[in-house]
């Protein structure tokens, strides 16, 4: 069993948010396909701080009122059941404290700071990506799981060397 830390890359799909993602393509298929495959092989989806917000933001930038609301709603779905622990989801409770802001600082386990991330343009991270990264960090370390077990699924090129 896999646990999967969803970027907002792949929850944008997964909702699906309009205009993001266009519904007719490869990314969405793809999506949807290893979301029923993983799901069937019993692994488990976190979705991060991270990616809520982003995908909250993306939502709110739809123009179609309709759309908006239907993107709100599947989310908001989503959301339930991550809070109700149904499966395949499972909720991270996140410390946002000292020790957090300080593994930011540091980069988390990508080896390098976040200065130095923030540095190198579109091959660095972002913020976002980069608490991601740490969110995922800090859950191996308060469950034990293994980091082998526990990865990030993002379409992103440059979160994907931190997967």
């Amino acid at each position: 069993m896999t646990i999967w830390f969803i970027d907002s890359s792949v929850l944008d799909h997964l909702v699906p948010v309009p205009g993001w993602p266009k519904p007719d393509s490869d990314d969405r298929r793809q999506v949807k396909t290893l979301m029923k495959q993983r799901t069937e092989a019993g692994d488990r989806f976190v979705l991060p701080i991270t990616a809520v917000v982003e995908t909250g933001n993306h939502i709110c930038q739809v123009k179609d009122g309709d759309q908006r609301r239907q993107a709100a709603v599947q989310l908001e779905k989503i959301l339930g059941f991550v809070v109700d622990g149904k499966a395949p989801w499972a909720l991270d409770e996140v410390q946002w404290d000292e020790k957090f802001l300080r593994a930011f600082l540091n980069g988390g386990s990508t080896g390098q700071t976040w200065v130095q991330l923030a540095t190198q343009g579109k091959a660095g991270l972002g913020g976002g990506d980069l608490t991601l990264v740490v969110e995922r960090d800090q859950y191996c370390e308060r469950t034990g799981i293994p980091r082998e077990r526990v990865e990030v699924w993002t379409l992103d090129a440059a979160l994907k060397a931190y997967r």
